[in-house]
């Protein structure tokens, strides 16, 4: 199959993990613009390392510059994109697509992937990417897969198909933000959705990991991906140790060889599993989307529970390592830790601080052996290196065009001379290269002092790389001219609602998008807007081709809302989504829409610095902190209450309202608001409203009202 398999490297063992397990590509961040800044990460040397060993294999890296950047950063930001590229990376990772517009203007060499985190999720932001220089999107984790063949068709396709999955929509998820002010659009998740949390519907009540999605595993699937068209499957984990990444690499490799794979899947999951897997929003959400009573790795069940003369054993075939640890389940939920204990006849005693009951099972969550396996190199790169060792003459090395000459002519040996084996063992050890060399020796009887012939060796392999993986010719700085905004104050209100509001712009917000009416009935005065929310899917808009029309405009959250609007001839407001932090993407952005949105996560004094005319900012109401593409109660529709409104309660009490919405027949979707309201008055986040003309954005969680008030 000739699709590119792609592993994530959160430090420099991983990446070599992934690299000689079989990865076609990985990807990494530098210490900063990385929206895992959290892994070890790179520095321009780690990176510099990485890129010749990735070369060396045939493999590309990737650098992730992709959270967003504030007008301040922004010179770092374009000094760090030239480094990386000079470096020899192979694409740049960037989130705000007109930063990106931006960079490939001043530097047209660069390839451009579009992150992830910009919610890429239909042709629309796949055309508006293609139009912007970037070469390739890498899909949202949220896109169904009859939608990726044509998206696939408008641009290179990159999806997941392994690893953590976010529970909010892609780029969209303020939760860490507002609940701690660490965003996760700037590298600094805390996943609060890992935390447990009860829902007032029946049968939900209890506490419990409400929003912890199970982890991804497409597995044999792939070959779906594959025929729509996807050229690149991604692994997440560059928060996960390395043998995790080798063993996911190799599970993904066989498969892709069409080789056995039961080993490398075993392998796979003893090195992290949540949940028992799932395959995704793509397929369509099934029963095992959320791991509601486990949040964290649960390995492999190698058995159960059962007492012998009142001793807790496991019966199973694994043979265990003094290293090994497991974790104990009950119903579904976890009891706690575990090791293994004396060997029995037909397995271990189990050894645990908490009280075991007959038929709790037995999860394998670490093996030496398993882990040792992972690590184990089987991609290496196959040379034929020439010795030539002559007394009176200085040692050669060749291989390929490199002919390496030592600087001293040789001895001739008086007792003891280098045998051809000798020359020929040293030169297997290649420093930690990746290489099965081949050697072919001529020698006469030479004498050479180890230390000498080792140093000889190691800048013969020093010396090799370099000539295999030559550096690229660097790209010289552009001095960009782009000048400070001039701020323009004004007093417009816009309010996002499903019912009526006095502004001179009404963002009407269905709750069921298969039933409503244009609202212009009830709408006092200004124009009206239909929202639309940031995951569109190509069913979303034919359910909503005949009605787009009908508005003065569109509202989205999402960047595909540029060549929407455009399709179907209406204005553009530019939402919260279009995650607008510096001057570049709010200089742009006027190209394209009439009025705008600054970001919620920008301070006042960041808001006032961007007030240009049609800029709206946050002042006022609920705050809206993700959008769920899936159903929390599980797809449970027979049982379901099908209310428009649910509370759901963290373990310190705070209750985050959750609101049903319905756009095709792919099931309802739900959005989460903060547990706290924004108020002008001095509530929460008054220091984004502190300013005589702010954008209004009030949102009422019990109804669904917002709005948003012009700078």
């Amino acid at each position: 199959m000739d699709i590119e398999l792609l592993a994530p490297a959160g430090g420099e063992q991983s990446a070599v993990a992934a690299l000689t397990a079989g990865a076609d590509a990985v990807y990494l961040g530098l210490k900063s613009f990385s929206a895992r800044s959290e892994a070890e990460n790179f520095d321009e040397d780690a990176l510099v390392r990485t890129v010749r060993l990735a070369h060396l294999l045939g493999a590309k890296v990737y650098v992730a510059l992709n959270t967003l950047v504030k007008d301040r950063e922004l010179d770092d930001f374009f000094t760090s994109a030239r480094r990386v590229w000079n470096a020899g990376a192979d694409a740049l990772l960037i989130q705000d697509i007109f930063l990106g517009r931006e960079l490939k203007a001043c530097y047209p060499e660069m390839t451009l992937h579009l992150s992830t985190q910009a919610g890429c999720c239909n042709v629309f932001g796949a055309s508006l990417a293609k139009d912007f220089g970037f070469s390739r999107v890498v899909l949202a984790r949220e896109t169904p897969i009859a939608d990726m063949g044509a998206i696939s068709k408008v641009i290179e396709t990159e999806a997941f198909v392994q690893g953590a999955l976010c529970t909010a929509f892609s780029g969209q998820c303020y939760l860490s933000s507002f609940a701690g002010n660490n965003s996760g659009n700037r590298g600094r998740c805390k996943q609060p959705c890992r935390k447990r949390y009860s829902i007032d519907r029946a049968g939900y009540e209890p506490l419990a990991y409400a929003l912890s999605t199970s982890d991804l595993c497409v597995g044999p699937e792939i070959g779906k991906l594959a025929d729509a068209g996807v050229t690149s499957l991604k692994i997440e984990g560059r928060m996960r140790r390395p043998e995790y990444v080798a063993a996911a690499v190799k599970y993904y490799r066989a498969l892709l060889d069409g080789k056995p794979s039961d080993a490398a899947f075993e392998m796979l999951r003893r090195a992290y599993n949540r949940g028992d897997y799932t395959r995704g929003l793509g397929f369509g959400q099934k029963k095992d989307f959320l791991s509601r009573g486990v949040q964290g790795h649960i390995g492999e069940r190698i058995g159960a529970v059962t007492f012998r003369h009142g001793v807790p054993v496991c019966r199973t075939n694994y043979q265990a390592d003094g290293g090994d640890g497991l974790k104990i389940l009950r119903s579904g939920r976890e009891v706690g830790g575990a090791v293994f204990g004396e060997k029995t006849a037909d397995g271990y005693a189990v050894l645990s601080r908490e009280t075991l009951a007959e038929g709790d099972e037995v999860r394998l969550t670490t093996s030496v052996a398993s882990n040792a396996a992972a690590l184990v190199p089987v991609k290496f790169r196959k040379l034929s290196l020439k010795l030539t060792f002559l007394a009176g003459e200085p040692p050669v090395a060749q291989c390929a065009e490199l002919r390496f000459r030592g600087d001293v002519p040789l001895a001739r040996a008086q007792t003891a001379p280098l045998a051809a084996d000798d020359l020929a063992a040293c030169f297997q050890k290649t420093d930690g290269l990746p290489l099965e060399v081949c050697c072919e020796v001529v020698t006469d009887g030479v004498f050479l002092p180890k230390s000498a012939l080792n140093a000889f060796r190691r800048d013969f392999y020093a010396a090799l790389l370099r000539t295999l993986c030559p550096a690229r010719p660097p790209l010289a700085e552009v001095k960009r001219e782009i000048g400070a905004p001039n701020p323009v104050k004004g007093r417009m209100t816009a309010v996002i609602s499903d019912e009526p509001q006095r502004a001179d712009l009404f963002i009407y917000k269905p709750r069921d998008y298969q039933n409503f009416k244009r609202p212009s009935d009830m709408v006092p005065a200004g124009e009206v807007y239909l929202y639309l929310p940031p995951f569109l899917t190509a069913a979303d808009e034919a359910a909503l081709r005949d009605r787009i029309r009908e508005f003065d405009g569109v509202y989205t959250d999402g960047y595909y809302g540029i060549a929407l609007a455009k399709k179907y001839g209406v204005r553009l407001f530019a939402g919260t989504g279009f995650h607008l932090t510096n001057r570049i993407s709010v200089g742009a952005i006027p190209e394209f829409a009439q009025y705008f949105a600054l970001s919620d996560e920008i301070s006042t004094a960041e808001q006032d610095a961007l007030a240009v005319s049609g800029a709206f900012a946050l002042t006022d109401g609920d705050i809206r902190v993700m959008d769920l593409i899936y159903c929390p109660f599980e797809r449970t529709c027979a049982s379901c209450d099908r209310r428009k409104f649910y509370r759901m309660t963290d373990e310190d009490g705070r209750v985050f309202p959750l609101l049903r919405y319905r756009i095709s027949d792919m099931g309802c979707r739900f959005e989460v608001y903060n547990c706290a309201t924004l108020r002008t008055d001095g509530g929460l986040c008054s220091r984004l409203t502190d300013q005589s003309a702010a954008p209004v954005r009030s949102q009422n969680t019990t109804k669904g009202h917002a709005g948003r008030s012009m700078l």
